[in-house]
């Protein structure tokens, strides 16, 4: 059954203002309704975009795009009868894609920018093609695009042209409606919608721009914020399972080389580790510890300060109009010019891959430390839980599982953005931005590292709860933990669908669990931003409160 208007809740006005990533990731994951009710004084400035269009075409001015052919044949003269063919042709040529599915919540998120850009009035669009991506979106009907077929110069023209087919109604363009897929006509039947004609110009305001891109960006952005957060929380665990000394984050010590990302990272894992408790291993059996305990937050402030970084460029691409010409509405000028190239997409999720693979090599690291007796001060091998039964061998298998993801993720912060084609589309294209590559990949890493943060949250349980019994006579492994951590420890137990025992640590006997299923089910959580996510929100709080409100 469709879904209708009433069904999604939450309400997000469009009228061509900034969206913010939280507002994005609202609407993408399926939690909110849009409406777009546009004021008299932007009606009259989308009108007259369209109508400096419709004056080139009356008056025979050379226009890229309106009444020229595309690209390096922009040399080629367009009639005014053709104009409008050209653009239902331009959808004609583009649908030249390859590869698996996007996922949906891309496809949702390009139509959402699209439509906001739109709304700015600088492409010469009509308020009904805007209404129609915004009636697709509250009615979940999601085009199916490909995943090979841009590479972020002129924009997104293939994945944004199968959108543009199917918002228009092209037979041959398909279109999921809930668990069924249709072509774009039988679609629009049942959403009981008149296929539209593009007017001149309006096919390449559909298609010329990195919403795509950006849209693929800004999930991943939002994805690896969550994770960055869960795995400070992890990092603390598994600190805190290794006794380890509080003095190398304590404030004197990074206000005498204040980096904002060191100086908040030092502080929040002071504030996990200690949250209202007397300070841990104050009395340090060794003069200090190794470099991934004290050096924490020396090596994840960098990372702390990218992912603002990031954030802010993501939002800015986001929100900017990027096709190509832009009309001023005004003075009723075309500015021919290159707004579409991706570049700073592309070299924000290069360096968001990067720091992925940072975060994932030094989560690595501290389970090395966590498994092995020279360096676990106490614990068991592998942290084998029932030391009676000789032949149990304790995490090894995760660790192994952990160490072959590790090396992807490293392997994937290799940037892709120098590796442009000089030849595309007969040289025109010959600078290129490869935001859609990079973004994808930049969302395959994330979803990676989900993999990973699962292996390495199950580890700290397991770590925490053999601590507990070294210490003590109980397994409560939540015992070392102040608030945050707590919550988090035990919404692992919860998504597990198991109950801390006193009398047993997370894994006891090797054949006790199916780990592989518990990886599955923590990193599914994570990814769909469930309770795991929820338990880390003061983590979230305090970082946007440092770097998104500075922003």
């Amino acid at each position: 059954m469709l879904k209708t208007e009433v069904e999604l809740s939450k309400a997000l006005e469009l009228d061509s203002s900034p969206l913010t990533l939280r507002e994005f990731n609202d609407i993408v994951s399926c939690h909110g309704r849009i409406s777009c009710q546009p004021s008299p004084s932007l009606q009259s400035k989308l009108a007259a975009s369209v109508n400096a269009v419709a004056q080139a075409v009356a008056n025979k001015q050379s226009v890229y795009g309106i009444n020229t052919g595309f690209g390096a044949l922009a040399g080629q003269s367009i009639s005014c009868e053709d104009a409008v063919t050209l653009q239902k042709n331009l959808l004609s040529f583009l649908a030249a894609s390859a590869g698996p599915e996007v996922d949906a919540q891309h496809v949702r998120g390009a139509m959402l920018l699209r439509a906001n850009v739109l709304l700015q009035g600088k492409s010469g669009a009509r308020i009904e093609l805007i209404q129609r991506l915004i009636e697709f979106l509250n009615r979940d009907a999601i085009p199916i695009v490909r995943e090979y077929g841009s590479i972020g110069a002129s924009g997104d023209l293939i994945p944004l042209s199968t959108i543009a087919r199917a918002i228009t109604g092209h037979s041959k363009t398909a279109v999921r409606l809930e668990d069924r897929t249709v072509n774009a006509k039988t679609a629009l039947n049942e959403l009981g919608l008149d296929p539209i004609e593009l007017q001149p110009k309006e096919g390449l305001a559909l298609v010329n721009g990195t919403s795509f891109s950006a849209a693929i960006a800004a999930n991943a952005t939002n994805q690896a914020r969550n994770l960055f957060a869960v795995s400070f929380a992890a990092q603390s665990m598994m600190m805190a399972a290794l006794q380890v000394d509080v003095r190398p984050f304590v404030e004197f010590v990074h206000q005498a080389k204040p980096h904002p990302g060191q100086v908040w990272s030092a502080k929040m894992m002071r504030q996990l580790l200690l949250d209202g408790r007397a300070e841990l291993n104050d009395d340090a059996k060794e003069v200090q510890d190794c470099y991934s305990l004290r050096c924490f937050p020396q090596y994840t402030g960098g990372i702390v300060e990218d992912i603002a970084r990031i954030s802010r460029v993501v939002e800015t691409e986001m929100n900017g109009v990027s096709d190509n010409p832009l009309v001023d509405s005004e003075s009723g000028h075309f500015y021919q010019s290159g707004n579409f190239l991706g570049q700073y997409i592309a070299t924000a999720m290069d360096d968001l891959r990067r720091d992925i693979g940072l975060l994932a090599k030094h989560l690595d690291v501290q389970i090395a430390l966590l498994v092995s007796p020279e360096f676990n001060r106490g614990l068991s091998a592998s942290l084998r839980g029932n030391d009676d039964r000789p032949y149990n061998m304790g995490l090894k298998g995760l660790q192994i599982c952990g160490n072959s993801i590790m090396p992807m993720l490293t392997y994937y912060g290799q940037p892709l953005t120098h590796h442009f084609p000089t030849h595309a589309e007969q040289f025109n294209q010959n600078i290129n931005g490869l935001s859609w590559g990079s973004a994808n990949l930049a969302w395959n890493s994330v979803k990676m590292f989900s993999q990973y943060l699962a292996i390495s949250l199950i580890s700290s349980v397991q770590a925490l709860d053999l601590r507990t019994f070294e210490m003590g006579e109980s397994f409560d492994g939540s015992a070392l933990l102040g608030s945050t951590c707590q919550r988090l420890y035990f919404a692992i137990h919860n998504v597990l669908d198991t109950d801390p025992d006193p009398l047993r640590p997370f894994l006891y006997n090797d054949d006790d669990r199916w780990l592989e299923k518990d990886i599955e089910t923590v990193a599914d959580n994570l990814f769909s931003q469930g309770e795991l996510i929820s338990a880390v929100e003061p983590i979230l709080d305090s970082y946007s409160q440092h770097f998104e409100a500075v922003s």
